[in-house]
């Protein structure tokens, strides 16, 4: 049964906006700095060495939401409890007519949220629109963006395509397995998303392990073997994996698109480009400040260092001279984000009612770290870009989730635009969907 709330939230924050960013060392914060408007360039020179601090183990302890403790944004941004009462709440993907979808990741069923729809303290209430799915995390409405006929939604080991239309809240039909043998287990989080000419749809597969240590031994000859996979695939157990993959819309014609992403655990379409972005939650166990987790743009034959290097040329120490071969061939991300931040949704803002500057930006959900000994994550930042180009900074939109140094009570996961024109935040930590948007509009 989803639950409700008695009342419903309403904060603006105070925070002053147009500050330089934050740079260098002090870009590493953690939470205590964090505050709507506050922006961070990590560049690949500031990284420090490897080991330059002890690697931490620090979970945060997950408590339920204090009360009148709410997500802070910036002055003139409203957040509003949309709803709550889930059990794993995910990514979320907007229809063309302003329906809502959203993955329920650990009850195995995705959701729909129909305008209108509310309960008697004016939360949004869904419907079942299937389940089934096991851990289903990634969602996808194609092939054409406009006149969606499908729904595709994604679990560790496929893809199961349902016939769909705008304004249906059950499929129209069976689904029908369209991708089968994903690789399964460690990161199990697959997001999709479909290339604007609706012609490819884009699977994103984590690595097994931290960083593929103990996977065998290294093929004898590594030009073959990359001849028949891709630049800077790994072998053993993560052969096949830490790539974003690339199919034909109806599930044929498997290749790999792109290597060297850990764990691309969002994906989005950007509108300028038509490029698909990941944001990717990187190694751990190098240090509190290192590397940084990353969004990126994705193009055909890419390769972003892993397991072998992080951020560019850097060499990761736990696979010293394995591939000096690819020193020289791995991709810097567009955007650095602070170590450990754990981002897992992305989404570029095409609406209306947020101030014009916004529009052609993007929206990153940092999940929280736990391999770090100062907290950092827990929030929503936006990714700044001028005439369609990321600058590399990013600024805290949405924070104020974490309670103390050991506890919070927001874990923030999907992210998607209202056909309004406001932002949609799902987090698994307290199961909420929260609503940002500029009121009177």
């Amino acid at each position: 049964m989803i639950r409700t709330l008695t009342a419903f939230a309403v904060f603006f924050a105070c925070s002053p906006l147009g500050a330089e960013p934050l740079t260098g060392t002090a870009a590493f914060g953690d939470w205590r700095s964090d505050a709507p408007g506050v922006q961070r360039k990590i560049t690949e020179g500031d990284l420090p060495t490897p080991y330059a601090s002890r690697s931490a183990g620090n979970p945060s302890r997950q408590i339920a939401r204090p009360v009148n403790a709410l997500p802070k944004a910036a002055p003139g941004f409203e957040v509003k409890l949309f709803a709550q009462g889930f059990d794993g709440a995910r990514s979320m993907r907007t229809a063309p007519n302003g329906d809502i979808f959203m993955a329920e990741s650990w009850r195995g069923r995705v959701l729909i949220f129909r305008p209108g729809r509310v309960d008697g303290q004016g939360l949004r209430m869904p419907e079942v629109f299937t389940t089934g799915l096991g851990s289903v995390f990634g969602l996808a409405l194609g092939p054409a963006a406009e006149k969606p006929e499908f729904l595709y939604a994604a679990v560790p080991t496929g893809v199961v395509r349902f016939p769909y239309k705008v304004g249906d809240n059950e499929p129209s039909g069976a689904g029908v397995w369209i991708i089968r043998n994903l690789p399964d287990g460690g990161h199990s989080m697959r997001d999709l998303a479909i290339s604007p000419d609706g012609r490819t749809l884009f699977v994103s597969v984590g690595s097994l392990s931290n960083v593929a240590q103990g996977t065998g031994v290294k093929p004898g000859n590594i030009a073959a073997f990359e001849s028949a996979r891709a630049v800077g695939a790994a072998w053993g157990q993560e052969e096949g994996r830490a790539a974003l993959l690339a199919f034909d819309v109806n599930g044929d014609n498997r290749r790999v698109y792109a290597t060297g992403l850990r764990n691309c655990s969002g994906l989005a379409i950007a509108p300028a480009s038509g490029l698909p972005w990941c944001v990717v939650n990187e190694r751990d166990g190098l240090g509190d400040d290192l590397p940084p987790d990353f969004a990126t743009s994705v193009r055909a034959g890419s390769f972003f260092g892993w397991p072998w290097y992080y951020t560019g040329s850097n060499e990761d120490p736990r696979h010293k001279d394995v591939r000096p071969d690819l020193r020289e061939r791995v991709l810097v991300p567009d955007v650095l984000f602070q170590p450990h931040s754990a981002p897992l949704g992305i989404a570029f803002y095409d609406g209306g009612m947020f101030p014009s500057d916004f529009r052609g930006d993007a929206f990153v959900a940092l999940h929280g770290s736990w391999n770090r000994s100062k907290r950092t994550g827990y929030k929503v930042v936006r990714l700044r870009f001028v005439d369609g180009k990321p600058t590399g900074v990013y600024e805290d939109f949405l924070t104020g989730m974490v309670a103390d140094d050991a506890s919070v009570w927001g874990r923030p996961v999907g992210l998607t635009v209202m056909k309004d024109g406001s932002l949609l935040v799902s987090e698994d930590a307290g199961n909420t969907i929260w609503r940002v948007s500029v009121p009177g509009k």
